[in-house]
């Protein structure tokens, strides 16, 4: 014990020795003003280095952009059949469920047009029946003719035994000759007649009318008005909030084959339900972004909220290759430009709640990619 105690002892002004040469380092160090700055200056400065140098390498994990936009299923509800509109069901921005009433065309064309397909419908049954009613006449008088041919072919064949014997005169022999031909050429027309209402029937003298060529034809046709009279009520496809109603007034002639050029044959209505947002980002920008990488969305209208989400869909093309006016780079003077892709971003949920989002409200993204720089390094990547 006594030899610990005595090295410790021994070791204790080595301790003290260290400090007083640190201490006395620090002392001179602040004593010349000079070599503080150098070594602060130099000490700051590799500090920033590293600091920065840290944040860069942990950094490139999100994606951001503001070139951004709440989108929404929207569609101008017109008709595929033209006519007066007679009343309009709904008000500018009225929330409205699918299927209900938007506005209504004056039903009356459409009802005459029904009617007279069915009547027309009606008409074939009738001409089914008859044909049926002809070519069971037209059998009856075969069998008729039959026997007239029957009475004939004896009576001529008793005329020639009798020209034979000279029993009679030939004037009476021919007169019967011409008899059977006559009678032969009837039979044959009668036939002619009943294989063209044998055909009528579609060879089955017990078709049903409802399976007669007329008939189908005089169905479809009633199918058709029906279905013109059905939308000339025009109801909403999906739930959502009306617009642009004020375009279509009682009075106004809807012309199917324009209302896809205008607005004054439709009204407006824009999907309450399913938002999304749509990002255009850089190209440059897409190098590690992948469908399901989670997102953060802040929208200007409520700058306070945030939106959590997900990346849905990149899109396989840049928004100028649907261009109308596609860009030329075989031109001399072409510049290279960074090309925008489309993102679109599904809408999970908010810590705000429920807030209602517009069409085309500005947004800011921020798309996190999981994908830091030193791993990329690391990686190769």
């Amino acid at each position: 014990m006594d030899a610990l105690r005595t090295d410790s002892v021994a070791y204790a002004p080595a301790r003290r020795g260290y400090g007083g040469r640190v201490r006395a380092f620090g002392a001179e160090l602040w004593a010349d003003k000079a070599r503080l700055r150098r070594v602060a200056m130099i000490g700051g400065v590799a500090v920033v280095l590293v600091v920065a140098l840290a944040l860069w390498l942990t950094g490139g994990r999100y994606v951001t952009t503001d070139d951004a936009y709440v989108r929404a299923a929207k569609l101008m509800v017109s008709t595929d059949v033209s006519g007066l509109v007679k009343d309009v069901d709904v008000r500018e921005g009225q929330h409205v469920k699918k299927g209900q009433v938007l506005f209504r065309l004056d039903p009356r064309p459409f009802q005459i047009a029904l009617d007279n397909a069915k009547a027309a419908l009606a008409q074939a049954v009738q001409d089914v029946e008859s044909t049926r009613a002809t070519y069971k006449s037209t059998l009856g008088q075969l069998s008729a003719q039959q026997a007239q041919v029957n009475l004939a072919q004896i009576t001529y064949d008793r005329y020639a035994s009798l020209a034979r014997a000279n029993a009679i005169a030939p004037a009476q022999l021919d007169q019967a000759r011409g008899t059977l031909q006559s009678a032969r050429a009837t039979l044959v027309s009668l036939k002619q007649q009943a294989d063209v209402q044998l055909a009528k029937l579609n060879g089955n003298p017990d078709m049903p009318a409802t399976q007669a060529p007329e008939y189908l034809k005089a169905q479809a046709n009633v199918d058709e008005m029906q279905r013109q009279l059905n939308h000339s009520v025009v109801r909403a496809p999906f739930d959502g909030v009306v617009s642009e109603v004020d375009a279509l007034q009682p009075g106004t002639l809807v012309i199917s084959a324009m209302s896809a050029f205008t607005t004054t044959s439709a009204v407006g209505i824009i999907g309450t339900d399913n938002a999304w947002v749509q990002a255009s980002m850089k190209e440059t920008d897409l190098t590690y972004v992948r469908n399901g990488d989670p997102v953060e969305v802040t929208i200007d209208t409520y700058p306070n909220c945030t939106w959590q989400a997900q990346v849905a869909a990149v899109s396989a093309a840049s928004d100028s290759a649907f261009s109308p006016l596609p860009q030329e780079n075989t031109s001399g003077n072409w510049v290279k430009v960074v090309q925008r892709i489309p993102v679109r971003v599904k809408l999970l949920g908010s810590d705000c709640g429920k807030r209602p989002l517009r069409d085309g409200m500005s947004a800011n993204i921020s798309i996190d990619t999981g994908e830091r720089r030193w791993h990329r390094m690391l990686n190769g990547s």
